[in-house]
């Protein structure tokens, strides 16, 4: 899978779009709400490197990790294999919050190894878990 983003402005949460082709014939359009009012660093790194303004990000990248059924992971721009991170601080990043929680399908989450180390990679599920 590769990814494209685009945005739609909403200064508060932006909405980001993936556009996700297969064999370079377009698949379908996701799209995330980034909750910028709750976890700002997080959400400004996403947004820069799905729009590339930083001069890299997520466009031209895959989706890595792929469980059918169950879920997918990317960001991995560097690597292309899931051992990568990059961030638009330079080092990981700390975590933010943990009030949200990735309960459903669609639901983004950032990918990390451990505590206070977010880069660039980020999950989402395809199913509603209870």
């Amino acid at each position: 899978f590769e990814t494209e983003s685009f945005e739609l402005n909403n200064m508060v949460n932006p909405t980001m779009f993936f556009d996700i082709p297969v064999d370079s014939e377009p698949l379908s359009r996701v799209s995330f709400e980034l909750f910028a009012d709750q976890v700002p660093k997080t959400a400004e790194n996403f947004h820069a490197l799905s729009t590339g303004e930083k001069g890299f990000g997520y466009k031209g990248s895959c989706f890595h990790r792929i469980i059918p059924g169950f879920m997918c992971q990317g960001g991995d721009f560097t690597r292309h294999d899931g051992t990568g991170d990059k961030t638009i601080y330079g080092e990981k990043f700390d975590d933010e919050n943990f009030t949200l929680k990735p309960a459903g399908p669609g639901i983004l989450s950032m990918a990390n190894a451990g505590p206070n180390t977010n880069g660039s990679q980020f999950f989402f599920f395809f199913f509603l878990f209870f």
